[in-house]
């Protein structure tokens, strides 16, 4: 019986092998995540029920299948995919840093991306494509800024978060000061874009990053194993032939074009990247950061804010509203748990 102890999943269920335990939690986030998708393609102002959803997915039953598949499908899938993206990417820069506070949304990764797509709305004044690669090339300068100034003989996590956390702060600045210098009517759009929202993400906008982030996760998939490596310290892992720096800027790299295509299309959405990652691992049961399970956790969580802000609140809000307001209470608790374990 060697490697194997007696787990408890939050549900109450006991398994034996930590193994089984984290196979249960991705199965049961994967059934979570579905049932939630049908339920969410059935609401609205014509409301259908999970059997009328199955039907208009499979087959052409006219109105209720265009409403499904052209009016709520791209929103649901979008949800799911950018919710999976954002988690992944804080799985990887936490893994990183070997710390929970290690999220691109504190490291300041997706306030640069926020800043380029400005620098292209405000400034140049670019269509679609440029603002995907303002996002994407802001995003990767920050990452290098971020690491060239954390770097002393290698990057340490701690080092890497404090000095993500001052450069987000500076590109605050930066943001404030490209909306107030734009005319109203751009500030304004740009504002409410940069609340973060996937309300009018359609086909057209989603395909794009969807196809981007389908040739991502291979490249996400292969990196796992030098990044199991560089969680048990640089030492350890350079003696086992891992090139320790190379790896860990690949690392960032796809951290980086994660959250940059996601914040593309639309705009920073906070806290997921944070959030999901912990809430997986500790469904999972695992010590390290199990990247299926964030991924589940991530889509779970997005689509789940975005139903609120759609459907329970009493005026519909952009999801990243919803998102700032659940991470806020949630980096509170993980604040205070930590303050607690310390002192």
């Amino acid at each position: 019986m060697t490697g194997v102890r007696v787990a408890t999943t939050p549900g109450g269920l006991h398994v034996r092998d930590p193994r089984r335990r984290s196979r249960v939690a991705v199965a049961g986030l994967a059934v979570a995540a579905l049932l939630l998708a049908l339920v969410a393609l059935g609401l609205g102002d014509y409301p259908l029920g999970v059997p009328e959803v199955v039907r208009a997915l499979v087959s052409d039953q006219g109105f209720a299948s265009t409403i499904v598949t052209q009016w709520r499908l791209p929103r649901v899938l979008v949800a799911l995919v950018f919710g999976a993206a954002l988690a992944v990417s804080g799985a990887l820069f936490q893994s990183l840093t070997r710390n929970p506070l290690g999220s691109p949304d504190v490291i300041g990764f997706a306030t640069g991306s926020y800043t380029g797509v400005l620098v292209v709305t405000t400034v140049l004044g670019t269509g679609t494509l440029g603002v995907s690669a303002g996002a994407l090339v802001a995003g990767l300068l920050t990452a290098l800024v971020v690491y060239l100034l954390a770097y002393r003989d290698g990057v340490q996590g701690f080092r890497l978060i404090v000095v993500g956390i001052g450069v987000t702060g500076m590109l605050h600045g930066v943001n404030v000061w490209l909306l107030l210098r734009a005319k109203t009517e751009v500030a304004l759009a740009a504002s409410i874009w940069g609340a973060g929202s996937i309300s009018l993400v359609g086909w057209s906008q989603a395909l794009p990053a969807l196809a981007v982030l389908a040739v991502l996760t291979p490249l996400v998939w292969a990196v796992r194993g030098p990044l199991r490596q560089l969680e048990l310290g640089d030492d350890a892992a350079g003696s086992h032939g891992l090139r320790v720096e190379a790896s860990r800027l690949a690392v960032v790299v796809l951290g980086v074009a994660l959250i940059a295509t996601v914040t593309a299309t639309a705009g920073p959405i906070a806290f997921v990247a944070l959030a999901a990652p912990q809430i997986a691992r500790r469904l999972a049961g695992s010590a390290g950061l199990p990247l299926v399970a964030s991924a589940l956790t991530g889509a779970l969580v997005l689509l789940a804010a975005d139903l609120l802000a759609q459907h329970v609140l009493p005026t519909a809000l952009p999801v990243g509203v919803v998102t700032v307001v659940l991470g806020g209470a949630y980096l509170l608790a993980l604040i205070v748990q930590e303050a607690r374990r310390r002192w």
